[in-house]
């Protein structure tokens, strides 16, 4: 636990965190975001996003092979961008007029896994299998993937051990990649984890384990219980530079996207991305990856619940990892399991700190009234946690950010970035709808 005193040197510093610490829907403008010419080094470069892509080259023809959704994509796991017009319109009669275009990033379309963690996740296990395949010398330079299904690299897998704690999606992508390979797939999983994406995984093949308590102890658990195997590997979702990198290949598929739609992006065009957050290393290899590409044309900014508000703690009081939102006696009890987390990942954090341009937090109802609404203006459902990023444009302006630094919002794109939500079953699917358009009307 932090000391009470150190608290309120927290707060004396930062008083926004009184209303964090209230539960209030903030939104949090980052002084410490560096341009690019000022951009320390993280050790990360443009050149760890082409690598990633060419690890998915080389497993096109597995992921094909494996696959039956990817076979008529050549094995390419990517989302489409939409233009949102009508729900633009929606969420402007609700209150301030966006200026600007507003698209949504469909991650919640990935092949397989249905979110975005099919990104950061799949990356980090099929790096892992080539990496063990060519120690062992079974896979050499030019070789054909194909032969990553076949019985025998299935039965060499079969020896090692893969682990992740996880509140649902992550150890949806972990759980699902790793057993195709033919790895034992360990998914160690927080009480706030949805009872279908256990049951997906079990029918995967998956060993899945729960936990009473949150992330926090699943992960704990998971790596403990993982590395005290002698062949075991950890996807630690808290520190994994792998599933970083893995992640900000979808920055270059945005980039890809806009291009297609003729958006340009420039000091004049300046791009706004709202990111769901939960450790921080999906929303934070994004970001990360959009600011090597963008450079200071894109403007990041993370979503959290006003109940798991674990990145904004970590960065307004500067303890990154070293505190939790239980420190502040906020509870990190929220619908959106996929951001119930309430400690940030140092690892992300420590690079976010300088990329992103800031945060907001938005309440649990007003998660499921977006789904509704999205789904009734552009017949796109998404899970709760996934319609964070929608309202972001407003909480911009809202936020003063776009006068302080002279942006044209006139010519801004908006960007809310989907994070899932196909996977999920029809009977959930009807009660996240029915529950947001009974908030709306009531």
């Amino acid at each position: 636990m932090v000391e009470q005193s150190k608290i309120e040197a927290y707060i004396k510093r930062e008083p926004l965190l009184t209303d964090v610490m209230l539960k209030k829907p903030v939104i949090w403008l980052n002084t410490d975001r560096k341009t690019m010419a000022k951009m320390p080094d993280c050790g990360l470069n443009i050149q760890n996003i082409e690598a990633v892509e060419s690890l998915w080259t080389r497993f096109s023809t597995f992921l094909k092979d494996t696959f039956t959704e990817l076979a008529s994509v050549e094995g390419k796991i990517t989302s489409p961008l939409k233009r949102i017009d009508r729900m633009k319109t929606w969420l402007g009669n609700q209150g301030k007029k966006i200026e600007g275009q507003l698209f949504i990033k469909c991650d919640s379309d990935l092949a397989v896994a249905g979110s975005i963690k099919a990104r950061g996740g799949f990356y980090e296990v099929l790096h892992y299998a080539e990496k063990l395949a060519l120690k062992a010398g079974i896979l050499h330079e030019g070789d054909d993937y194909r032969k990553f299904s076949s019985e025998a690299f299935k039965n060499f897998f079969s020896k090692y051990r893969i682990g992740v704690g996880s509140t649902g999606n992550l150890g949806m992508s972990i759980g699902i990649m790793s057993t195709r390979l033919g790895f034992e797939a360990h998914v160690y999983v927080s009480s706030d984890a949805k009872q279908w994406k256990k049951d997906l995984l079990r029918k995967e093949g998956a060993i899945v384990k729960e936990y009473a308590g949150d992330f926090s102890e699943a992960i704990i658990a998971g790596r403990q219980e993982t590395l005290a195997d002698p062949n075991g590997y950890f996807v630690d979702d808290e520190n994994s530079k792998e599933l970083f990198v893995g992640y900000s290949l979808g920055a270059k598929e945005l980039q890809k996207n806009l291009q297609e739609q003729g958006v340009i992006v420039d000091e004049d065009h300046p791009l706004f991305v709202y990111s769901p957050c939960g450790v921080g290393g999906s929303s934070g290899g994004i970001a990360f990856g959009l600011r090597e590409i963008f450079g200071d044309a894109v403007h990041c900014f993370f979503v959290e619940p006003t109940h798991a508000p674990a990145v904004l703690v970590g960065l307004t009081t500067g303890e990154m990892s070293h505190i939790c939102v239980q420190d502040l006696g906020i509870d990190n009890h929220t619908e959106a399991d996929g951001l119930a987390v309430g400690r940030a990942s140092n690892f992300a954090t420590q690079i976010s700190a300088h990329t992103i341009s800031g945060i907001y937090t938005i309440e649990d109802n007003e998660l499921f009234e977006l789904l509704s609404a999205l789904w009734d203006s552009e017949k796109i459902f998404l899970e709760p946690s996934a319609t964070a990023g929608l309202i972001g444009a407003q909480m911009v302006e809202k936020s003063g950010y776009p006068q302080k630094y002279g942006l044209n919002m006139q010519q801004a794109t908006h960007v809310a970035w989907a994070t899932g939500g196909s996977l999920v079953p029809q009977t959930d699917r009807n009660q996240f709808y029915n529950k947001g358009k009974k908030l709306l009307v009531g």
